[in-house]
C-alpha cells in the first residue's frame, strides 16, 4: 500500500477509490506500522482539482499524522479500539445496527459474502462486520479482475446494505471521543468519503 500516492492526478477515479478503501482498512484494522505511518506523513495533500470534496478533510488527516509519532498513534488506537473487554469505540457494524455483536446484521453480511465467493481468513480474529473487513470487500469489488463480481452494481448493493447504514454513526462516535486525535481527523475524512460514495451510488439508482 502506498498512501503517499492516494490523491495525485495520475490515478483514475476507480483506482483512487480502491486506494482509499485499502488505506481505511489498514488504519482501522490495527495501529499503523512504521512504514505506513511514514508514508502517510509524507502524503500529498492536494487533490487534482481545486476544491475537490475530499481535499480539505484529507489535508487534516495528513496534518494530524505529522504532529504525532507512530508510538503515539498506536497508543491512541489502543485507547479507542483496543483493550480487554468493551472498547471505547466499536468498529463492528452489528453494534451500530442492532446494539449487540454477532447479531442478524452479521449473518446477513455472511450470506452476501458467500454469494460473492468470499469468506473470512482463519487468521483474522475479528468478525466480518469489522469496518476494516467491509472496506477490504469494497476495495475488491472496485479493483478485482472478475467483472462478474467486481462491478458498480455489486459495489452499490454491498455498500448500501453493509456500510452506508452505520459507517457515519461510527465516524461520529469516534469524532466526539476525548481521546481521539489522529482518528478524529481520519473519522472526518471517512465521513466525507462515505457521503461522497453514497451520493455517487444514489445517482446509479
Amino acid at each position: 500500500m502506498q498512501p503517499a500516492i492516494l490523491i495525485p492526478s495520475t490515478l483514475d477515479e476507480e483506482t483512487a477509490r480502491a486506494e482509499i478503501y485499502g488505506l481505511l482498512a489498514a488504519l482501522f484494522y490495527a495501529a499503523p506500522a512504521p512504514a505506513l505511518w511514514e508514508n502517510l506523513r509524507a502524503a500529498v495533500t492536494e487533490a487534482p482539482a481545486a476544491g475537490a470534496l475530499l481535499e480539505g478533510s484529507w489535508s487534516e488527516v495528513v496534518a494530524a499524522a505529522r504532529t504525532m509519532s507512530v508510538e503515539e498513534v498506536a497508543d491512541e488506537y489502543d485507547a479507542l479500539f483496543g483493550g480487554v473487554g468493551k472498547p471505547a469505540v466499536y468498529l463492528f457494524g452489528s453494534h451500530y445496527l442492532s446494539g449487540f455483536l454477532n447479531e442478524k446484521p452479521l449473518a446477513a453480511l455472511r450470506g452476501d459474502l458467500a454469494a460473492l465467493g468470499l469468506d473470512r481468513d482463519d487468521d483474522m480474529p475479528e468478525t466480518e462486520d469489522h469496518y476494516a473487513y467491509v472496506c477490504e470487500v469494497m476495495r475488491y469489488l472496485i479493483a478485482g479482475e472478475d467483472v462478474e463480481v467486481a462491478n458498480l452494481t455489486r459495489q452499490r448493493e454491498f455498500f448500501t446494505r453493509h456500510l452506508q447504514p452505520w459507517a457515519l454513526q461510527m465516524c461520529d462516535t469516534i469524532s466526539v471521543h476525548p481521546k481521539a486525535r489522529f482518528y478524529k481527523s481520519l473519522a472526518s475524512f471517512t465521513h466525507t468519503f462515505t457521503s461522497v460514495e453514497s451520493q455517487g451510488f444514489d445517482m446509479l439508482s
